[in-house]
């Protein structure tokens, strides 16, 4: 590694940083203000508005980095060229692509980390900020474990009032099955007080209900103190899951729930988004910065300000796209993971056309 490079990725990384501090503090100023006829009004204690926005910064570091990244190269690149130190550069031999190489370099490897902490640590601190929220803020508050409606497969609807984690016990369990070639006529309905987990056996054991079975215009009813219904596709671990929201969940989790869903025949259209979102957007760093750099590096009328400001409003519009694709992908009209890389598609493919063009 050559001076040059050293020199570059120094200034680079530091900027970051600065970039990522300075960003993040004014949206928690920002966020702060917002919320603070909450805090008082629920006198929630000084200590946990600190936690709470110590959880709540991976999310906004995750939002915040594209923009930090850029505005790293940017500054970096566009003070080498202002103060002539890229004229110098260049007059020894060294093109713009290689000039560019240690910032994509460094960027890649940012984007490397980024996909761990995106995947894993993010959707932990998230975990505890809705905790938060629920506990202290009143916010979304849902009692854990009650009122569990889902499709277990393409004809069986499950729907659940309580459901005990520790005892791997549900009450008050509806379970109706359709029939399979007209899913608007029933076939058969369970109505139990309690469902059981036997984990011995791994089935479902339902206790004092009936079994209800449609056939035609005739219904045959059985009242049971005790029956196995051993045709059920969940686990209890896979109700705890269905009871998380996918921004909660790191990658594995959400891998476990686009089978669960693909499988029971839901649409996991929003769920796989969510997940192929998580690879797509660790990337976003690399293409503004393989955008933006070939902006920077060469002056332009309006000095560095001006360049800083179009490539910033660039990633913001990078964003905006991103969340409108997304938006077409959960309405099925876009296949997930199109909808997750459509955005880096199309900006790569600008970023190819303005490198091309870019003066050596």
């Amino acid at each position: 590694m050559k001076i040059i490079d050293k020199y570059l990725i120094k200034q680079f990384l530091q900027t970051i940083g600065f970039g990522l501090i300075g960003f993040t503090l004014i949206f928690v100023v920002i966020d702060m203000m917002e919320n603070l006829d909450d805090f008082i009004d629920l006198d929630v204690p000084f200590t946990i508005i600190m936690h709470y926005y110590f959880v709540f910064s991976p999310e906004i570091i995750k939002l915040m980095t594209p923009v930090a990244v850029l505005f790293a190269a940017l500054f970096t690149a566009g003070k080498t060229a202002n103060l002539s130190e890229l004229t110098a550069i260049k007059s020894s031999g060294v093109s713009m692509y290689r000039f560019m190489l240690p910032f994509l370099i460094t960027t890649f490897l940012l984007s490397l980390l980024s996909l761990y902490f995106i995947g894993y640590l993010v959707p932990t601190a998230n975990k505890t900020k809705l905790a938060i929220e629920m506990e202290y803020l009143k916010r979304g508050f849902v009692y854990s474990g009650s009122n569990i409606f889902f499709q277990d497969s393409r004809n069986r609807i499950v729907n659940i009032s309580y459901f005990d984690n520790s005892r791997n016990q549900a009450t008050r369990v509806s379970i109706q099955e359709f029939d399979a070639n007209d899913l608007t006529k029933m076939k058969m309905r369970i109505d139990a007080n309690i469902l059981m987990y036997d984990s011995t056996s791994s089935k479902w054991l339902a206790k004092n209900g009936v079994k209800r079975m449609f056939e035609g215009n005739d219904e045959e009813a059985v009242y049971f103190n005790q029956m196995t219904v051993d045709n059920l596709n969940f686990s209890p671990q896979e109700l705890n899951t269905k009871q998380t929201k996918p921004e909660q969940m790191n990658l594995n989790e959400l891998k476990t729930l686009v089978d669960s869903q693909l499988q029971s025949g839901n649409s996991a259209n929003s769920t796989m988004i969510e997940y192929y979102s998580r690879f797509a957007f660790p990337v976003t760093s690399l293409i503004v910065v393989l955008f933006g750099l070939p902006i920077s590096a060469n002056k332009r009328k309006g000095g560095l300000a001006v360049q800083v400001g179009i490539s910033i409003l660039a990633t913001f519009i990078y964003l905006v796209f991103m969340k409108v694709s997304q938006a077409f992908g959960k309405n099925g009209a876009l296949d997930p993971l199109l909808t997750a890389w459509l955005a880096n598609i199309v900006f790569l493919a600008a970023a190819l056309i303005n490198l091309l063009k870019m003066r050596q």
